[in-house]
C-alpha cells in the first residue's frame, strides 16, 4: 500500500451517543455531511433508538484551530414515517450519505429505508441540510443483457458522484454507487444466493450506475430512477475478504475520483443481524476522472483498521466505517462510525 497517495491519520472521537437521550440509546453513527447556507459545516448522524429505530439527526461541527473537536445537536431531519421504512418489527432510515451537486444546487441524499421488506435505498434532496424531499425508493431500469432485476435485491453503501460525467453510452449523466447483495434468504427462506447467471463471484461488490442530466433537469424524480448498470469494483484485497461497500462521495484529486470505501472479513451471520464477529477496515482507490467505472489504482492494505478502544468495543465490534469527507481550512477530514457507536473523524493527507 506505500505506492497509494493518500492515507489517514486519526484526530479522535466527534460524537458519541449522550447517557440520557432514548434517541441515542444504541449509538450514534456513520454521518452524511455537508455546508449549510450558514457556511457551518454539519454532520448528519445515524441515531440509534432502543430496538435498532434509526433515525437521522443534524449536528454543527465544532471547530478548534482547524479541528473538528465536537458537535452541537440541532434535532432530527428525517424519522421512519413512510410505510416502506417502517415493518411490523422494524423501523428505520439509516446510514446517510449526502452530496453537494453544484449542477442542481441541491444536496442529494441516498440513505437505507429498513422497512417490511428488508434494507432499500432510497433518495432525498435539500437545499438547506434540514428540510428533505423523499424522491422515494430507488428504481432501477431493467437492462436485459444483465439477466437481474436489481430490485429484488437488498442494497446499500449508495453514494452519487458529485459531478456530471458522460456515461458509457455517451449520456450527460450523474453517476451514483451501489452495492446490491444477492442473498434472497432473508426475504424467502431457502432461496439463498441467487446472483445474474454471469456472475461468478457473489460477495457483494461495488456497482455504478447513472441518471440522464437532461431527466434530472426535467424532473427532479428521476434521481430515483438509476440505469446503465454496471460492476465497478468486487472484493480483491485481504482485508476485503468478504464484502466491500462505497463510503462518502468520491473526491477530485489529481489522479481522478478518490473514492474511501470499507472493506469486510471475519464471519457474516445472516445479512440483517447486527454482526458480532466481523472487521470493517478503510480502504480507498482511485477511479479516472473521465470514466468514473474503471478503477485506475486501489488499496491492497487497509489505511485504517480498528485499533483504538471507541473502534474495537461498540455494537458491532470492530469496525471503521468512513461516510463522509470534508475540507476544513484547506485540509480534508473524514468522518467515520467507531463500532456502530460513535463517530471519529481523521484527516485525509497526501503522502
Amino acid at each position: 500500500m506505500t505506492d497509494f497517495p493518500y492515507a489517514l491519520e486519526r484526530i479522535g472521537v466527534v460524537m458519541e451517543p449522550l447517557p440520557d437521550e432514548p434517541l441515542e440509546a444504541e449509538g450514534v453513527l456513520n454521518p452524511a455531511s455537508g455546508r449549510g447556507p450558514d457556511g457551518e459545516l454539519y454532520l448528519l448522524p445515524r441515531l440509534v433508538a432502543a430496538g435498532n429505530v434509526s433515525r437521522i439527526g443534524i449536528a454543527r461541527v465544532l471547530v478548534e484551530d482547524g479541528v473538528p473537536v465536537g458537535v452541537e445537536r440541532q434535532g432530527t431531519v428525517l424519522e421512519p414515517e413512510r410505510t416502506w421504512e417502517t415493518g411490523a418489527q422494524n423501523a428505520g432510515v439509516e446510514d446517510p450519505r449526502t452530496t453537494w451537486v453544484p449542477a442542481l444546487g441541491l444536496h442529494v441524499m441516498t440513505y437505507v429505508a429498513y422497512g417490511p421488506l428488508g434494507p432499500h435505498t432510497a433518495v432525498a434532496v435539500s437545499d438547506d441540510l434540514r428540510t428533505w424531499r423523499r424522491l422515494g425508493p430507488v428504481r432501477f431500469a431493467y437492462d436485459d443483457a444483465l439477466d437481474v432485476d436489481l430490485a429484488l435485491y437488498f442494497n446499500k453503501d449508495c453514494v452519487f458522484l458529485p459531478e456530471p460525467v458522460t456515461a458509457p453510452d455517451g449520456t450527460p449523466s450523474l453517476a451514483v454507487l451501489h452495492r446490491p447483495a444477492w442473498d434472497l434468504s432473508e426475504i424467502r427462506p431457502g432461496e439463498g444466493v441467487h446472483p445474474p447467471s454471469w456472475v461468478t463471484d457473489t460477495r457483494p461488490s461495488i456497482w455504478i450506475s447513472f441518471v440522464p442530466l437532461d431527466r434530472i433537469c426535467a424532473d427532479v424524480g428521476a434521481l430515483a430512477e438509476w440505469r446503465g448498470h454496471r460492476v465497478l469494483a468486487a472484493p480483491e484485497a485481504d482485508f476485503e475478504e468478504l464484502k466491500i461497500g462505497a463510503g462518502p462521495a468520491p473526491i477530485r484529486v489529481p489522479e481522478g475520483w478518490l473514492l474511501l470505501h470499507h472493506g469486510v472479513t471475519g464471519e457474516l451471520v445472516g445479512s440483517l443481524a447486527q454482526q458480532q464477529n466481523v472487521n470493517y477496515a478503510a480502504g480507498a482507490m482511485i477511479l479516472d476522472a473521465d470514466r468514473p467505472w474503471e478503477v485506475v489504482r486501489r488499496t491492497s492494505e487497509p489505511l485504517m483498521t480498528a485499533d483504538t478502544e471507541d473502534e474495537r468495543s461498540g455494537i458491532v465490534p470492530n469496525v471503521v466505517f468512513p461516510t463522509a469527507v470534508e475540507e476544513i481550512d484547506g485540509v480534508r477530514h473524514v468522518f467515520y462510525g467507531m463500532a456502530d457507536s460513535k463517530i471519529g473523524v481523521a484527516r485525509l493527507v497526501r503522502r
